[in-house]
């Protein structure tokens, strides 16, 4: 007697049949539709006779994904598979998450924002344009949208080390919700990808005849911002209890955009707050073999913007909660921007910055050769610093020099060059294992080939966002949160460390693999579930079994005609 668990059946409407039904890429199943379905939907002759398992079609488009032989051409491929048929484009990627994971997310994902109008098809999401602002709210009027959860919103201004994309910046929304459903269970019915089309200063999309955007500079100012809050203001109409992520908006946008709204909506910044709880998840992972306590760490992030700043921030929390005073734990962070380490006195300090700026007096006679700038290595020379952070898109500025300064200074040194995609990553984690004769803990933004250590291979941690956002997202939504709080991101980041292997072992990673980074989203979720409890601002208290109910997985339902 079997114990396999009947599929439940769905009811789909009546008129939906034929091409129309094989063209919803939400219910489309190809060659899985049984015998049964064909006769009831009139699928007979548009679909070839041999009814298939899932199983089988995954196996099918594995095999056709690696005959390509370019990754874009990877992408591509993966993008018309997600607009073909949603369930199958899950299933493969859920089951092959580590050789999938750096096509449809980190690198490959940068290429196809270049690529985005060329590669067009097929819309997803929604493209809201200024000249239509009037539209807004009818345009999310729609009832496709009615079950929409999660929202992943971008500008395309700053899409990772590449710079304003424009449209094409949409490929970073839909990129993020993938791994949204993948790794965190959110279902992908629920998530809708948004590109605000304020224009582009990118004079290759402005001349291309291809260009898909709106054709034009890019809006700033009052009117920038009153088109975001025309966004923000229907979204929270439409949607009262909706996550809202925001993605890849340039420095003068990303930390006063969030600070606006963070309130309004729950929200976060994933650039700012999940770059910063992944680095704070990996550097208390760290911790555990480097033996020095998260009081005594003196931390320089290369890239003071808003991710580096936001990294400060949290990982300036984790110092309190260690015992220090805010003041004496910011001290301890060196942010070195492209006009050297922020000192006292210096122009166009952001307000995100203030609180990590040196006193002039402390670093009077760190600079070496010029007087006007304390470079990098001044600083490592003179801090002496435990750890090395970078999200600057600098290509090489780990260099050799940089990092055997750590290693003099350090047994086991910190040196996470996190930004992506990989032609922006300031080092590659070959070089610093060789620079640092195999001492340092590395943490990268991108997927880096694996190191020889001791004659075996040594998986790269990936030291990406991909470890916090799923996580974040899930628990937030299984609750019901009303908003994401500092402390929600601490203990996300406390929760993937306490799931390092270098807890166990020191010479293990100090992240889990991708292969788990579903059960990496669960604890994540839970933990940051917990946190919103105690905090007052969850909906839901049974945390646990709110976040594994609201776990979507792909398999495909049985159909049945309206009324039979």
């Amino acid at each position: 007697m079997s114990n396999r668990v009947a599929e439940p059946k769905i009811t789909v409407p009546a008129d939906l049949s034929g091409y129309h039904l094989l063209s919803d890429a939400r219910l489309n199943k190809g060659t899985a539709f049984t015998d049964e379905e064909r006769t009831a939907f009139g699928l007979h002759g548009l679909l070839p006779p041999t009814v298939a398992t899932m199983d089988e079609q995954v196996s099918r488009r594995l095999r056709a994904f690696r005959e390509f032989s370019t990754d874009l051409e990877r992408y591509a491929f993966l993008r018309d598979l997600q607009d073909t048929n949603e369930t199958l484009f899950y299933a493969l990627l859920a089951r092959n998450v580590e050789e999938l994971l750096p096509i449809v997310y980190t690198p490959t994902v940068g290429a196809g924002c270049a690529s985005f109008s060329r590669l067009f098809r097929k819309p997803r999401g929604l493209f809201l344009s200024i000249p239509h602002r009037s539209s807004i709210r009818q345009i999310l009027a729609n009832p496709q949208f009615d079950k929409t959860e999660v929202i992943v919103v971008t500008d395309g201004e700053r899409i990772l080390g590449l710079g304003d994309q424009g449209a094409g910046g949409m490929g970073i929304p839909i990129g993020k919700l993938a791994l949204y459903t993948a790794c965190g269970g959110i279902d992908p019915a629920t998530a809708l990808p948004v590109l605000l089309d304020v224009g582009t200063d990118n004079k290759d999309n402005l001349n291309d005849p291809l260009y898909i955007g709106w054709r034009h500079e890019r809006v700033r100012g009052a009117d920038y911002d009153a088109f975001v809050e025309e966004f923000v203001s229907a979204v929270v109409e439409r949607w009262p209890h909706v996550l809202l992520q925001w993605e890849d908006f340039a420095k003068a946008n990303a930390t006063r955009l969030l600070d606006r709204y963070r309130t309004r909506v729950c929200s976060f910044n994933d650039d700012i707050q999940g770059t910063a709880a992944v680095a704070t998840g990996a550097l208390l992972a760290a911790i555990n073999v480097t033996g020095v306590p998260m009081a005594e760490q003196r931390i320089v992030i290369l890239g003071a913007g808003s991710a580096g700043s936001g990294i400060a921030r949290l990982l300036r929390n984790a110092m309190v909660d260690a015992g220090l005073d805010a003041r004496a734990a910011a001290r301890r962070f060196y942010l070195v921007d492209k006009d050297g380490l922020l000192i006292e006195g210096m122009n166009d300090i952001a307000p995100f910055q203030a609180d990590f700026v040196q006193p002039r007096d402390i670093v009077a006679n760190w600079a070496v050769g010029r007087h006007d700038r304390i470079s990098l290595l001044d600083v490592i020379y003179n801090a002496k610093p435990t750890a090395l952070i970078g999200v600057s898109g600098q290509s090489g500025a780990f260099n050799e020099s940089v990092v055997r300064a750590m290693a003099k200074h350090n047994q086991r040194p910190i040196v996470f060059p996190l930004s992506n995609p990989i032609s922006c990553a300031e080092a590659k984690p070959a070089d610093i294992e060789r620079w640092s004769d195999g001492r340092a803990l590395i943490g990268a933004g991108s997927p880096f080939p694996p190191l020889k250590r001791n004659g075996a291979e040594f998986r790269v941690d990936q030291t990406n966002n991909s470890y916090i956002f799923p996580g974040v997202g899930l628990g937030a939504v299984a609750t019901q949160a009303r908003a994401i709080s500092d402390g929600m991101l601490m203990a996300a980041a406390k929760a993937l460390a306490g799931l390092s292997p270098a807890r166990r072992d020191p010479n293990g990673n100090l992240l889990p693999p991708v292969t788990a980074l579903r059960d990496v989203a669960v604890a994540v979720a839970i933990a940051v579930g917990e946190q919103a409890c105690k905090e007052g601002l969850a909906h839901v208290t049974k945390i646990e079994d709110a976040v594994r109910d609201k776990m979507w997985t792909p398999r495909y339902l049985t159909y049945c005609k309206t009324g039979s």
